[in-house]
């Protein structure tokens, strides 16, 4: 069982940034993947960005060169730095771990954490 707890949303205005922090008691570094999805209301949850273990990044086209995944060992934490917000981008903001092994594919997520973005 993998814990995720995802800190660092709040209320920010269009154009301006937030860093979302996804943290856990485990190593995370063990993960094969950390992703950052999220889901606004009445919305399917979508994935925004992913990094595997070998540090290979993967953007979706609605993050492309606005959001950035990074992760800090020493912290035993993955952020995503989210620049130049738009008020589409409110939602409330998940982290997930997928640990692969030879028998099993198993997805562990965060409780999420709220992003809005307002004037």
């Amino acid at each position: 069982q993998v814990q995720l707890v995802e800190s660092g949303g709040g209320l920010v205005q269009p154009g301006g940034s937030l860093r979302l922090s996804c943290t856990s008691p485990s190593d995370i570094f063990s993960a094969d993947t950390v992703g950052w999805h999220r889901q606004a209301p009445g919305s399917r949850r979508e994935l925004v960005a992913s990094v595997t273990k070998s540090g290979n990044t993967y953007y979706q086209d609605i993050a492309e060169g606005r959001f950035t995944v990074s992760r800090d060992r020493v912290m035993n934490t993955v952020y995503l730095q989210m620049n130049s917000l738009k008020p589409e981008d409110t939602a409330v903001y998940y982290c997930s771990a997928q640990m692969i092994t030879q028998y099993s594919v198993a997805d562990y997520w965060g409780q999420g954490t709220q992003v809005t973005v307002s004037s």
